[in-house]
């Protein structure tokens, strides 16, 4: 059996029940890292998922589907599927469009999430394809927290480029492409860490991107772990109100691992 034959049948997506969503395993990355982490205990509808669609290109995303856990966890299940089954046929073809390919894989979770709840459920999401080669993301924001980009240049936001997921079965939604310079960092936060409060007062996402740009961590899981310890030193309680997830690409640098930028 060739190489070819055999990542064929490494990257098919393993069945599950369709009620269920599976823990997922972030791949290695060749000059890169891919991490994800909730905190605590999940409580509501986020989702985070890797699965690499060819030698070269993993996909990656961070759902959240609106409710409390043990009304969505259907949804949740069904949108996974999706993400996996479509995922790994769009990009199957080493010259596959991706901005065309991300575009469908977004309107074929948008019409999973309608027909798994009969009915309307907003879903939040941001889902990119990282190409190992190039060093580019390309990826689509539907009504999702701004990802976050760290290079030379300092942090920049990557907004919205549709409305979320489950609301309309005729929503369009653009593809946007981004590339990661050795060193940069992506970094994508869920509602529940902007949304986080105390006293009164919001984390926000300004105050995500300030601890962004001056965190030293040397890896994405490490970026992960620093975001949630400044939300929960943020709080001095433990995180109930919604789920708390983290999702970080880190390229690595010439010089060595993933690092900030002086």
């Amino acid at each position: 059996m060739g190489m070819r034959a055999i990542f064929d049948t490494l990257r098919k997506p393993q069945p599950m029940p369709a009620a269920e969503a599976l823990q997922a395993q972030a791949p290695q990355l060749q000059n890169a890292e891919l991490a994800a982490i909730y905190y605590g205990q999940r409580v509501g509808g986020d989702l985070y998922d890797f699965l690499r669609v060819s030698p070269d290109r993993v996909l990656f995303g961070l759902l959240d589907v609106a409710g409390r856990l043990e009304e969505n966890h259907a949804i949740v299940g069904a949108a996974q599927q999706t993400f996996r089954s479509l995922g790994a046929d769009l990009f199957a073809k080493e010259d596959v469009n991706e901005t065309e390919a991300m575009i469908e894989l977004c309107l074929g979770l948008n019409r999973t999430i309608l027909n798994a709840v009969a009915g309307v459920r907003s879903c939040p999401a941001f889902a990119g394809c990282y190409n190992e080669t190039l060093g580019t993301v390309c990826y689509f924001n539907a009504g999702h927290t701004p990802g976050l980009l760290r290079n030379r240049n300092g942090v920049s936001e990557l907004p919205a480029t549709g409305l979320p997921l489950g609301l309309f079965s005729h929503s369009t939604c653009d593809a946007s492409m981004v590339a990661l310079e050795p060193g940069a960092m992506m970094l994508l936060v869920s509602r529940g860490i902007v949304e986080a409060r105390r006293r009164g007062k919001e984390f926000g996402l300004d105050q995500v991107k300030e601890g962004f740009e001056r965190s030293q961590a040397a890896g994405a899981r490490e970026l992960c772990l620093a975001v949630l310890d400044q939300v929960r030193q943020f709080m001095r309680t433990p995180t109930t109100h919604n789920d708390v997830t983290t999702l970080a690409l880190a390229r690595t640098d010439a010089a060595g691992p993933a690092a900030a930028q002086a």
